[in-house]
């Protein structure tokens, strides 16, 4: 690997995780006056066209060749319940308390992936478990002005994300990248392609609100696949903890947007959680054992 691909995998993956903090700003925009199912089925119907127009035409085969073609669903399936309880989270929370509770689902995996997969967790996966919990429940504390019912969709999001992710892993020795990028893609658009008569709005988006609608399925596809272009051109143990810069995206976008701000409890818990995943990518670093994407922006 030269120092020109460590450089523009850095490049497309700080793009992915700004793409994606766009993608959970718009979506809280949105929701204030829409309904969840509504904005996600924007997302996904978004996301499908623009790899039938770009990438269906050449490849086709690629997009739609499985061998595990039942998991590749059921992992379409989980990603689109995670993108729906987040919606339902940022339309009651900020969004960067929702994102970080969001980045504990890196260490759900790394505790999972001991009795499901077989791999060894270790002290130090358990001491970054805990350090990941102590954060959310700052966050999330008595007190800190968060809803109840936000706070338990954003966990109920990433339970959601958790089996995406581990099926994902489960999932990579045998299937395509792209593959799975239309899967999901279809399994979103028909579950919330149906849902979208229940949810019609009783008003016309502005031109504002429309673009913005427009918007979500560019920022969730193309950050997508900047993501996978930068895995491509670096090893997931140097990109992994880049992955919390969305973070900082996250803040900076929630206090230009809806002027709001975590308390400083709140930012303790926050970087307390990023701390704790970067425990996770460095562990996996030292064990040469691969890092999974995170993929927040459903």
């Amino acid at each position: 690997m030269t120092n020109a691909h460590s450089v523009r995998a850095v490049l497309l993956f700080n793009l992915a995780v700004l793409l994606f903090a766009c993608l959970d700003t718009s979506t809280k925009y949105l929701t204030h006056d829409f309904d969840a199912p509504l904005v996600v089925s924007a997302r996904y119907v978004g996301h499908l066209l623009l790899m039938m127009i770009f990438i269906a035409p050449g490849g086709m085969q690629r997009m739609t060749a499985t061998r595990r073609t039942g998991l590749v669903w059921v992992r379409g399936f989980c990603l689109a319940a995670g993108s729906l309880f987040i919606a339902l989270a940022l339309q009651r929370m900020p969004v960067a308390e929702t994102t970080a509770i969001m980045f504990i689902a890196p260490l759900f995996i790394v505790l999972a992936a001991g009795p499901l997969l077989g791999e060894r967790i270790g002290r130090t996966g358990w001491l970054a478990a805990l350090m990941g919990f102590a954060g959310v429940l700052l966050i999330a504390r008595p007190g800190s002005g968060l809803a109840p019912v936000g706070v338990l969709c954003a966990l109920a999001s990433v339970l959601a994300i958790a089996s995406y992710q581990l099926l994902s892993r489960v999932l990579a020795t045998t299937e395509q990248t792209l593959a799975q990028l239309f899967y999901s893609a279809v399994a979103g658009s028909v579950i919330f392609g149906a849902m979208v008569p229940l949810f019609w709005p009783e008003r016309m988006p502005t031109l504002l609100e429309g673009a913005l609608f427009a918007c979500l399925g560019l920022f969730g596809g193309v950050g997508h696949f900047m993501l996978t272009a930068a895995y491509r051109h670096a090893p997931a143990s140097l990109l992994a903890p880049m992955n919390y810069l969305q973070l900082l995206w996250a803040l900076l976008l929630g206090w230009l947007v809806f002027d709001q701000m975590p308390d400083a409890i709140g930012m303790l818990g926050m970087g307390i959680v990023a701390a704790s995943g970067v425990i996770v990518a460095l562990r996996s670093r030292s064990s040469a054992r691969a890092a999974l994407p995170a993929e927040l922006a459903p």
